[in-house]
């Protein structure tokens, strides 16, 4: 007669504590990201909003540079040719400018939400605010730039965020002064 001896398989008792970890971090990262403690990494940002600029802008990024100051009374936003020579492109930030200045005094940020997305800093206040800012265009010889002056001061603190918001999304295509 022979023994058999049962077969001592633990892969079974794995399954349970495997499955249970692929749970929690499913939840973990899900209330993560909803708390909006994850987010999408800068450069990975910076990249979609380079790629995707050419929805909202005629000129090419990679062609131009978008300088932000800020202001005690608001900001300047400038958009030059980095060749100076390159007329096309002048005109075309020049056409774009001058329709986002007259947009943005009537309190439309659609173009710059569409990029950079609705919730983007400061573009809530600005919108609801837009008649006590002066939103002023300006032809330059190489670009064109807007002018935002308010005196209320949680208005320049939305534009100071606004700016920012828009200096970290697109990288190396945009520069503070």
């Amino acid at each position: 007669m022979t023994e058999s001896t049962p077969v001592n398989n633990p892969s079974w008792k794995i399954w349970p504590v495997a499955f249970g970890a692929v749970v929690t971090v499913i939840v973990t990262v899900s209330v993560l990201s909803w708390l909006g403690w994850l987010s999408i990494p800068k450069t990975v940002q910076q990249a979609m909003v380079h790629d995707m600029g050419s929805q909202v802008m005629p000129f090419d990024l990679s062609l131009t540079t978008h300088i932000f100051e800020m202001t005690e009374s608001g900001g300047i936003q400038q958009v030059i040719a980095d060749d100076p020579n390159n007329s096309a492109q002048i005109g075309l930030i020049q056409q774009h400018i001058r329709r986002e200045a007259m947009r943005f005094s009537q309190g439309d940020f659609s173009d710059p939400t569409s990029l950079h997305g609705a919730d983007m800093p400061g573009v809530q206040d600005l919108a609801a605010g837009a008649a006590q800012i002066t939103v002023e265009y300006t032809a330059l010889p190489n670009g064109a730039q807007i002018t935002f002056t308010t005196q209320d001061l949680p208005l320049i603190t939305a534009i100071h965020r606004w700016f920012g918001a828009q200096l970290s999304d697109h990288g190396s295509d945009a520069t503070y002064r």
